[in-house]
């Protein structure tokens, strides 16, 4: 049973199957947005790395902070560090094929692949040595031959010289992008600004259903071959990250990065609290079943109804209890208004929701996209009646279709949305 999965997956009609999944895909709207979505994060996320990480040599729990150890020990640059990335994710991804199966999906290997690279292109774009380093002013020719060689070499501070692509020698004159100078910055600025940008960066994965991959991964294999539930598994998997920084910084460092792999937890868990954030609302109102019909209908959400009675007038009356997205609840709100509707309402945050309704509204959504199926297939129909009867309007209505490719194309794209078949019958 252990190797189902990999025969599974040598097998032909699998990846015809794939494929043609893949180019259905490439055909729709959302493709392309969440496409978008995601790389977009992701370069967030590679800028947060280079010039905040990169330069100070803060270490977090996260392949990041792993490439960074390794690419700092062997005196690597940008284009190492973006080597070594990519090497480790495909390494990781490789092994949790082989041990787990395929329990990571496209979007994983996508945004787990491309951080290498986007490293990469920051360094091309505009590289942090424009803001730690200057141009050393006539550097001796041995200086600049053992740098062409590749070997490192250490000014008066203990920092190495750099050549950039012009074959420039640099000094380094701050300890990193947002510092006054050699010894005048602050490490814990840059962890900042770096949790900041990787909270943004996870926020776009998370609305796109992704990851960023990496530490994901290995916690995965942890869970299984050491049974420890997935946040203690990230946790252990961050930690034994972090410690390896050992190699190349002292121990405030180590804690620092410690410090800084918690609160950047910390703030994943609010971000990720504010996506899933609804409003559980519950509205008391003698036209209850007015509002529970455009709840149902028109937001086209379920609800509750419970019996309450007053507490000062003992009058009984019916409480309309539903969870709403903030727009669905401005809508409600601008419905209670618009129609004057006499309502007692109270609203709280809601993050976690779990239950039938989810399964209530794909059968919904199903059934709205079968009826729209049949309203298509009963208007073919008529129209093939009246076309044979009137084979003029038939050629007009072709030639309109070929003088309008935009509107074709997206009839189109809103059948591939609503799953219609646009059958032509002739």
């Amino acid at each position: 049973m252990e190797n189902e999965h990999l025969k599974l997956y040598f097998s032909a009609a699998y990846w015809k199957d794939l494929g043609n999944t893949f180019l259905k895909a490439l055909q729709t709207k959302k493709f392309w947005v969440e496409l978008f979505g995601m790389t977009l994060g992701m370069f967030i996320g590679a800028a947060a790395v280079y010039y905040f990480l990169m330069p100070s040599h803060i270490i977090v729990g996260s392949i990041s902070g792993l490439s960074l150890v390794i690419n700092t020990i062997i005196g690597g640059n940008a284009d190492t560090l973006s080597f070594v990335v990519m090497a480790i994710n495909a390494f990781l991804l490789i092994l949790a094929f082989l041990l787990i199966g395929n329990e990571f999906g496209a979007k994983t290997v996508y945004t787990a692949m491309i951080l290498g690279p986007l490293i990469q292109v920051w360094d091309r774009i505009y590289p942090y040595t424009n803001f730690t380093h200057r141009i050393f002013a006539n550097p001796a020719p041995e200086l600049v031959e053992q740098l062409q060689l590749g070997q490192t070499v250490l000014d008066v501070h203990g920092n190495p010289y750099l050549l950039d692509k012009f074959g420039n020698v640099l000094e380094q004159v701050k300890d990193s992008v947002l510092s006054a100078g050699l010894g005048l910055g602050d490490v814990w600025f840059d962890l900042i600004c770096f949790v900041a940008m990787l909270s943004i960066c996870q926020a776009f994965e998370f609305r796109m259903n992704a990851s960023t991959g990496g530490l994901d991964i290995l916690a995965k294999i942890i869970n299984k071959y050491l049974h420890f539930d997935i946040g203690a598994s990230v946790s252990i998997g961050g930690a034994i990250i972090c410690l390896s920084a050992f190699a190349i910084n002292d121990f405030r460092m180590v804690v620092i990065g410690l410090l800084g792999t918690w609160i950047n937890g910390l703030v994943v868990d609010y971000f990720t609290a504010s996506l899933n954030k609804r409003k559980r609302v519950c509205i008391i109102s003698p036209q209850y079943e007015t509002i529970r019909q455009y709840i149902v209908d028109k937001l086209v959400r379920g609800c509750s109804l419970y019996e309450v009675v007053g507490g000062f007038s003992g009058e009984k009356q019916i409480e309309i209890q539903t969870l709403l997205t903030t727009d669905e609840y401005a809508s409600l709100c601008k419905f209670l208004n618009e129609n004057h509707l006499q309502v007692f309402m109270t609203a709280g945050n809601c993050s976690e929701m779990n239950g039938l309704w989810f399964i209530h509204r794909t059968k919904f959504e199903e059934r709205t996209n079968s009826y729209l199926q049949r309203q298509h297939d009963f208007f073919m129909r008529k129209r093939a009646v009246f076309e044979a009867n009137n084979p003029d309007f038939k050629a007009k209505r072709i030639k309109w279709e070929e003088d309008h490719p935009d509107f074709m194309r997206r009839r189109a794209e809103w059948y591939q949305e609503h799953e219609i078949k646009d059958t032509q019958i002739d």
